[in-house]
């Protein structure tokens, strides 16, 4: 597999760019014009003010999954209905800033997962590691947080992989309002997690604790609970996953 390469001189950034060939054996989830293949679960506990009888509100709209709360403060998840155990997923997205999301990997039905994070607002950051659920926010790593807009970030210097993007540079590499490529990894038990945004690896983790989640799980979209986010939205495109090892 072939990435993008960010090099950072001062405020010069430069991009090597290697598209993807069409046969790197990725497959479809997520056919553009409806959900099939997913459903929605409201058993988390973002799904709490509707006391679980809701999990927000999914729908496809020009070509995107569109998730956003139902009634103020009720979220949930979007779940392929397909268990996946050691596998790669790839997809684009373009959401407002503010709502906060996440891309799930290896979910149980309740939102157990280790979850890639896409907390798109000030203070929150995309693509570093958070055990969700049951795993009890172990791990909770980033390496760099948003300040007060999606064009300003602040390094976060302790996370287990430093941030390659240069502060200054954020504003060109990460381009709000536009369709963004996120791309995250996982592999055995404990797993061993890489995640990319735009072709450059963010973060690479692996568990040192004992088995803690199941082998395999759904791959999931979030809508968090709490507050009030009903007018605004997170959406997701092109989601393709490789199955690696046969698993």
């Amino acid at each position: 597999m072939t990435c993008t390469r960010v090099f950072t001189f001062g405020f010069l950034l430069i991009f090597g760019v290697a598209a993807l060939a069409a046969d790197d054996g990725f497959v479809s989830i997520f056919d553009g014009k409806t959900l099939k293949g997913w459903h929605i679960s409201a058993k988390s506990g973002h799904s709490r003010a509707s006391k679980n009888q809701s999990g927000g509100k999914w729908v496809v709209e020009d070509g995107a999954i569109v998730g956003s709360q139902d009634i103020p403060g009720n979220g949930g998840l979007i779940i392929t209905d397909e268990a996946y155990g050691d596998f790669e997923v790839v997809l684009e997205m373009n959401n407002d800033f503010g709502p906060d999301s996440g891309l799930f990997l290896r979910s149980t039905e309740d939102g157990s997962a280790w979850q890639a994070m896409i907390d798109y607002h000030a203070n929150g950051n995309l693509m570093g590691l958070y055990g969700e659920g049951k795993l009890g926010a172990k791990p909770s790593v980033q390496n760099y947080n948003f300040k007060s807009s999606p064009e300003d970030i602040q390094v976060v210097t302790n996370s287990p992989t430093p941030l390659p993007v240069a502060p200054e540079s954020w504003k060109f590499f990460w381009r709000h309002g536009q369709w963004n490529e996120f791309r995250a990894r996982i592999e055995n038990n404990p797993p061993h997690i890489t995640t990319w945004i735009n072709g450059v690896q963010i973060m690479d983790w692996t568990g040192s604790l004992a088995k803690r989640h199941p082998d395999t799980g759904g791959i999931a979209l979030q809508v968090h609970g709490g507050g009030d986010h009903t007018k605004e939205f997170v959406r997701y495109r092109n989601i393709r996953v490789k199955k690696l090892n046969g698993k």
